[in-house]
């Protein structure tokens, strides 16, 4: 099935994980995710399960002042 990260097209097999999709992307810490808009804790990456046309937006910290 098809989803997106970050706006780039991503094909993952039909029931993975938001922790399997970060980890096909090759996501790295820190950050966070939010699914179709929705904040997602990392505790909970590795049991929701995508729908095709999912959105995933990965969100990483910027250092500044």
């Amino acid at each position: 099935m098809w989803i997106k990260i970050n706006q780039k097209t991503l094909e993952v097999p039909e029931g993975a994980t938001v922790a399997e999709a970060l980890e096909a992307f090759g996501a790295r810490p820190p950050f966070a995710v939010a699914l179709n808009l929705i904040f997602v804790h990392r505790q909970n990456y590795a049991e929701t399960v995508l729908k095709p046309n999912d959105q995933l937006e990965i969100v990483q910290p910027v250092a500044g002042g």
